[in-house]
């Protein structure tokens, strides 16, 4: 696997994790992305489609075009690696891509989305544009650019919702960042959904797992120790967000780990064969 990033310059830095660019498809036909409460823009660049499949489907895949928005998902989708020979994307902060996309991110939540649908003809000009650059480089100079054209001065519901985006990683709870935001709970909720893409208890949920999914790739301490380090009551809460977010148990999702990836991404066959076997788990788990 190749695999470039860039985290870009002020003013774009607020909004835009990094950027990125992959290459050289791996052996393993097929990879499953964990939610991350954050949207992406991804362009292909050796064909004009991507295949998007649910988490317990193989057989039919949804298609769309080279250019594309993921929203923000809640449950895993796995995608084809055969795209992965020339894939450009940005990683949007989270809250950060509303400026861009000329649609509230809550309305793309889990799905994905022709980026034409959203940017009309800009979207053709700029996939051309990056199949035609020389080198990653220039490539993350155009997606910059690009996004540059775009950006207005940010709103003050923005930065709302990016004091409470810091609070709730800090631990604090929606009703506590409601009171010093002057809000209602109910509106903090509406405003964060509308921008995010999801609630702020899911929100909360996921970024959680996420630390718990970073961790368990490095893991040197049992996994009772991880969950409680991560924030769970226990392994038995820690194991049933795994399931709702990855798919499998953690000790599955392991041994899937041992297969060179993107982040956020697991291969669905490991080194000594078999797949990922998904197990369906409702949201509304504690």
């Amino acid at each position: 696997m190749l695999y470039r990033s860039r985290a870009p310059a002020p003013p774009l830095g607020e909004f835009v994790e990094y950027f990125w660019a992959l290459s050289d498809a791996p052996a393993h036909a097929h990879e499953l992305i964990v939610p991350t409460g954050t949207l992406e823009l991804v362009v292909n660049l050796h064909e004009n489609e991507f295949r998007v499949y649910g988490p317990d489907d193989l057989a039919n895949p949804r298609c769309f075009s080279g250019a594309m928005i993921s929203g923000a998902y809640r449950s895993p989708f796995i995608v084809d690696t055969r795209e992965h020979t020339a894939i450009v994307g940005i990683h949007f902060k989270p809250g950060g891509a509303m400026p861009f996309l000329g649609a509230p991110p809550g309305a793309l939540a889990d799905t994905h989305v022709d980026l034409d649908c959203l940017w009309n003809q800009q979207s053709s000009r700029l996939r051309e544009a990056l199949c035609a650059a020389r080198d990653t480089e220039q490539r993350f100079e155009i997606l910059a650019c690009t996004l540059l054209t775009m950006l207005r001065a940010p709103r003050e519901r923005y930065r709302a919702v990016r004091f409470a985006l810091d609070r709730l990683d800090r631990g604090a709870s929606v009703g506590e960042v409601a009171e010093q935001l002057g809000l209602s709970r109910r509106r903090l909720i509406e405003v964060f959904t509308a921008d995010v893409g999801m609630t702020p208890k899911v929100f909360a949920r996921v970024r959680r797992f996420q630390r718990a999914f970073a961790g368990e790739k490095r893991r040197e301490t049992s996994w009772t120790e991880l969950a409680l380090q991560c924030g769970y009551f226990d392994q038995s809460h820690l194991i049933r967000d795994f399931v709702a977010f990855a798919g499998a148990a953690p000790a599955e999702i392991t041994r899937h780990r041992e297969v060179t990836v993107k982040e956020h991404h697991v291969a669905l066959t490991s080194p000594r064969g078999g797949q990922i076997r998904p197990i369906r788990l409702s949201l509304s788990s504690p």
